[in-house]
Parts: structure tokens; sequence; C-alpha cells
């Protein structure tokens, strides 16, 4: 370790990368394809769940043209006709968001996924490799001559900061923001440009007469404890550049895990309501046996034409991996909570409460306990079957149906930028 990376480090606090991947989605169908994409405006749109009719994100090139994520197709022709529309392909966005964070755990184990496109890093102890800038730019030109994909990376001595600081410089900028340069390049700024403060927050700040995040910085403790209780303070230390939240490991397994589908009309009859639960059940159920999780909590979310949304919650009467279980009490909590019989537009399952099969000794029903280990054996062998041909090679009736449930088994075309199965299921080191 020379003398000059020694000294970029402090003696006392930490070290943060934010490192967020530049128009994901488009880079990468860019990197695999560059004689059909590269610097031609692009739009990833397509998949129900990503709302059809709705730019998901565009590259660069489209941006220039006054295109946005959010816009409606039809408008975003209208704008660039020469814009070029990509159906989403989740396996190949899984795959490179694996490789870019193989990348960066090279420089530090203590790396948080925050989607399929971004993370954090903790270099405090990274010294070996050089300065902080130096691992920055080595990381940043590996993942640009390995893997053919922008990004922009963040240093600061803390999370909040680092994000805020990737973001100054796009595409393929890095940018340093420490806590002495915040008052000069922050607190001029419009309240609702600090990350974590979103409209509804800026706009009862405004009313406060508070409109930047300088005076936020100055506000009044009481003031602002008396309009947000405890968010207030915290408010008030984020506009000062303070934030003592720590880089958590992405190694950990779920917190929970769930699939939501919107219909394409509104959904009455029960019979086709309970088909959609058997097929989300299917698939939560299925990434939890892969992530070798048992759920103690099963938990629904129905929203209606109006937008209303309600969850309910039930505890299962012991731990499960079981689809079975998990459509039963889905069910049960859909008969027991349904609106007034009210139309619905969105359903969901999130299995919440989870253990790890492995340490978790399961209380057996006195009646079923003989059929367990056959029911694991099968469960075993229809996913075997379904990992070698296909989610759609082995389903039941019941399962089969042309809305947008049946279309989750689809992996390429669907999936979410939250969704981070891919860097649990798959060790980095093993690749």
């Amino acid at each position: 370790m020379n003398k000059k990376s020694n000294q970029s480090y402090p003696v006392h606090g930490r070290v943060i990368l934010h490192i967020d991947m530049n128009a994901f989605y488009c880079s990468v169908h860019e990197a695999v394809e560059p004689e059909l994409y590269k610097g031609k405006p692009t739009a990833v749109a397509g998949s129900v769940e990503l709302r059809k009719g709705i730019i998901v994100t565009c590259s660069y090139p489209a941006r220039a043209r006054g295109i946005k994520t959010g816009m409606l197709v039809g408008q975003a022709q209208k704008m660039c006709p020469e814009l070029i529309l990509i159906r989403p392909n989740f396996d190949l966005y899984r795959e490179f968001s694996r490789r870019f964070m193989k990348i960066v755990y090279d420089y530090s184990p203590l790396v948080e996924a925050m989607s399929i496109d971004e993370c954090y890093v903790d270099i405090t102890g990274s010294k070996q490799f050089g300065t902080p800038l130096e691992i920055a730019s080595q990381i940043q030109d590996r993942i640009r001559t390995e893997l053919a994909l922008p990004c922009s990376i963040g240093v600061a001595p803390n999370k909040l900061l680092a994000k805020m600081a990737s973001d100054m410089k796009k595409p393929n900028g890095i940018s340093v923001l420490r806590k002495r340069d915040v008052p000069r390049v922050l607190w001029d700024k419009p309240c609702a440009e600090l990350y974590g403060i979103g409209r509804k927050t800026a706009d009862k700040l405004k009313r406060l007469h508070i409109h930047t995040l300088g005076q936020l910085a100055a506000a009044d403790d009481k003031l602002l404890a008396d309009r947000f209780g405890v968010l207030g303070p915290a408010l008030k230390q984020a506009a000062n550049g303070e934030d003592h939240s720590p880089v958590q490991p992405e190694r950990e397994q779920s917190k929970s895990i769930g699939h939501t589908t919107t219909l394409p009309i509104n959904f009455t009859e029960l019979p086709a309501i309970r088909r959609v639960f058997l097929n989300l059940a299917d698939q939560v159920g299925r990434r939890l046996r892969k992530q070798q999780l048992l759920a103690q909590t099963v938990q629904i979310t129905i929203r209606d034409p109006d937008m209303r949304t309600i969850t309910r919650a039930a505890k299962l009467q012991s731990p499960t991996e079981s689809r079975e279980d998990i459509y039963r009490m889905a069910c049960q909590l859909f008969d027991e909570h349904r609106p007034g019989g009210k139309p619905v537009r969105l359903l969901g399952i999130t299995l919440q409460n989870l253990l790890a099969k492995s340490e978790t000794a399961v209380q057996l029903d006195l009646f079923d306990y003989q059929k367990q280990p056959a029911k694991e054996k099968l469960n075993k062998a229809l996913d075997a079957l379904r990992d070698k041909f296909g989610e759609n090679a082995v389903l039941t009736a019941g399962m089969l149906s042309d809305d947008p449930s049946s279309l989750i088994r689809d992996h390429k075309a669907r999936g979410t930028s939250l969704q981070m199965d891919h860097l649990r299921l798959k060790p980095l080191e093993d690749e």
C-alpha cells in the first residue's frame, strides 16, 4: 500500500461508492447487439407488468430527443419517429447484473444491491487497491471494457452523499461529494432533489416556507418534529449531509418474496380470481424453494379499478414451501376481506417471516405427516423438470389461462428491477 492511498482514507469514518448503471436495459441490448442499437434512440417497453404502452426506459440518444421514462409509446413515436422499441428481456438483464456485481465484489465484500442496476460498496478497507478515486475508475473501466456498459459512480463518506454524487454526472461520470461540500453543492437546490424526499414531503416543507435544502438544514427542530414526527430530525440531518446507515452486504436471505399482476380488465368472477392466485402461489413457491426457505406468513394485495389498495396477512399453522398451502391461505384471505364483492384490477401474494429450511424444525400435521416426505420429493422432481425444460413444462389445469397471471412464468419477458433473487441463487464467486 503506497502512502498516497493511505492518506486518501479517513482515520475515522467510511468511504462509500454508489454505482449506478446508465440506461441499463437499453445499454444491455446495445452491448449484445451493437450493430442494431449503438448510438441510436432506443426504448424498452412491452410487458403487461411494465404497463403496456409505456416507455420503461430509454437510451441517451432517445433522451436527447425528448423521450422520457413513463411516456406513452404513441407519444414517444410521434416525437421521435426513428425510435427503436425493444421488448424487455429480464433473463438478459439479470445476467448482466450478476456480471457487474461480480466485478464490484472484487474490491470489497461489503456490497449492497439496491436494484438490478445499482449498488453501494463500502471500500473503507480496500486501500490495497488504491485511492477511492482510483478504485472507482478501475470499476468503471472494467464495467466498460468487460461488459460494454456505461455507469456513473459517486464517492462519499456515506450512502446518502454517494447516491447524490452518482447522479451528478451521467453517463460515465465519477463525482466526489464530501460533507464539507454540502453547503456549496446542495443547499441552493429544492428539497425534492434530496434522495429520500418525495413530492408529498417536499410540498409539506413548502407550506412551512422551507423551499431549499439550505433552509431545511437550518430549520427549527421543534417545527420539524411537530410536523413530521420522528422523520423531522432525519430530514434535517440529511439536508446537512449526515447518514449513519451502514452498507448491508447483499448475501443475506430474502426478507420477503412476492409477485403481483395487473389484470387487463376488471375481474369479478371468483373462479378467475382463484386462477390468478394459483399462478401467483406457484411462482412465489418456486422462488421460495430455490432459496431453500420456508414461509410463516402469507400476505395478499388487492387493488380495485379506482386504484385503492388493501393488504391482508395471516400466519400459517406451520412454516411451508408448498404452493397448495400458499394458495389455500391466499384464497381464504381474499374470501374474508374482499371489499364488498367489488371488481379487482391487481392481485398479489407476498410471503413473509421467512426461515432457512435447514435451520427450521417443522411441526408436522398429525394426520398428514406420512405424506410430507412424498410431497417434498414430488416438489423437487417437478422443480427439476421446470428448471430443465421451462416453467410451462409441468402445470395443473387450473394454471392454464390467457390472463397476465400465467405470464409471470415467462422469466424472460417478466421481471422487476427490485427483484434480487438472481444475486442470491447463483454465488457470484462460483461463476
